[in-house]
């Protein structure tokens, strides 16, 4: 059984449960991070240097940090390769989908989310709003045209490259901010939204995140 460490409300914690729940393994999570603290304890410094989240330990002596490392892992070790093609192009379209939505989609909207939930209103930098609605705008305008040919990011069914990419559209959807119309993208997302495992795993409650004045 999978033991992940790591608190709901982390969008890098949902990456990996996202991923677990797809794939329908057992799994225990341990509330650790933010209020509930923990990641200065020394039984959680053995397993993670850094002291974030997640960590997951795999149950065969296989201990591993950094979400994005730990969702290929996932879908590797599947025999049945659900979320990672088998077929060589299929393969490479979704390692490249998933590159790209690590550092042009998720960077971007954790610096939008970060300037606008939290940061308490009377300290939030308008020019700085803008200046990364504009940069996340212009990724999700390139995916929206992509999604336009295809059902998902990389093809016709779900993979990794979906894991990175719209695990963070639960939290662009709702925050509030001016969203450009892009209907390719509304679709998939409502798609999304309609996933058992998106729904329980995603879209959490960010309120406790949120900064007030």
């Amino acid at each position: 059984m999978l033991k992940v460490w790591g608190r709901a409300s982390s969008s890098n914690v949902q990456k990996v449960m996202w991923t677990i729940a797809e794939l329908g393994l057992p799994f225990e999570r341990v509330d650790l991070g933010g209020h509930f603290g923990g990641l200065d304890s020394e039984e959680y410094g053995r397993i993670n240097p850094n002291r974030l989240v997640p960590t997951v330990e795999f149950g065969d002596g296989l201990v591993m940090f950094e979400s994005n490392a730990i969702v290929r892992t996932l879908a590797r070790r599947d025999v049945d390769r659900r979320l990672w093609p088998t077929d060589p192009k299929a393969e490479a379209l979704t390692d490249m989908w998933a590159e790209w939505a690590q550092l042009n989609v998720t960077a971007h909207s954790t610096a939008l989310f970060w300037a606008v939930v939290r940061t308490a209103p009377s300290k939030r930098n308008p020019e700085l709003i803008d200046k990364h609605l504009a940069m996340l705008t212009k990724s999700l305008t390139i995916a929206d045209e992509n999604l336009s040919k295809t059902r998902y990011l990389a093809g016709d069914s779900l993979t990794i490259a979906d894991i990175n990419f719209a695990s963070t559209l639960y939290r662009y959807f709702d925050m509030a901010i001016d969203r450009p119309d892009l209907p390719h993208l509304a679709r998939y997302y409502k798609a999304l939204t309609e996933r058992p495992s998106y729904a329980e795993h995603v879209m959490v409650d960010f309120s406790s995140l949120v900064a007030h004045d």
